[in-house]
């Protein structure tokens, strides 16, 4: 059983990760601890232009600084009718110090008359193990909606509508939203992947 750091300080990537994984099928090949299990009181570093990007970047200054196996995940929105932003500039569309509240309000004040809603949630996980980088995308498709539905989720689940669903992210129970969203997508390929190293293994 490998163990894996997860490489976030974000208590709700945590908590939706670990419910994503233990209601996958089969036996997880791998254990997930937190930033608090290498007691890393750095900032971690997100400055590339894009999801990728930031998400190689977080993994390898863990990497570099403490030799162990980890991953890091960057998410964005990625809005059509805005030329795919927020993007890499999600959890800071609003600017320095704004919170999802301000995201959310500055995306809906740009997607007022938009007829074309269409979205999608993006994320890339960055995984660094045996000093090797893999990375593996999970995609999401939506719209946005003209308001704010639902109390659940974070970020930008409120104005997220999933392709087929009646409900927003935020609208929905943890079981419904994980079953479906970009960050269960990716983790899937992660599983798979570690999956297969454990058959050619033995």
């Amino acid at each position: 059983m490998a163990i894996i750091v997860f490489v976030t300080r974000n208590p709700d990537k945590i908590r939706e990760v670990n419910e994503i994984l233990k209601d996958m099928p089969g036996n997880t090949p791998f254990v997930i601890k937190g930033l608090d299990a290498l007691h890393c009181t750095d900032e971690i570093p997100e400055t590339s232009k894009t999801i990728e990007g930031n998400a190689i970047q977080k993994a390898k200054f863990i990497y570099d600084r403490y030799q162990v196996d980890c991953f890091a995940e960057d998410t964005g929105l990625e809005i059509e009718a805005l030329n795919g932003q927020p993007g890499v500039l999600s959890a800071r569309y609003a600017g320095p110090g704004r919170g999802a509240e301000d995201n959310i309000h500055k995306v809906l004040k740009e997607m007022e008359n938009q007829i074309n809603r269409t979205a999608r949630f993006k994320t890339i996980i960055a995984l660094i193990y045996r000093g090797k980088i893999y990375t593996f995308k999970g995609v999401c498709d939506g719209k946005i909606t003209n308001s704010r539905k639902g109390s659940g989720g974070f970020g930008y689940d409120s104005i997220f509508l999933p392709v087929g669903e009646q409900k927003t992210f935020a609208q929905m129970d943890s079981f419904e939203k994980n079953k479906i969203s970009h960050r269960n997508n990716a983790l899937i390929k992660m599983c798979e992947f570690f999956n297969n190293i454990e058959i050619s293994e033995k």
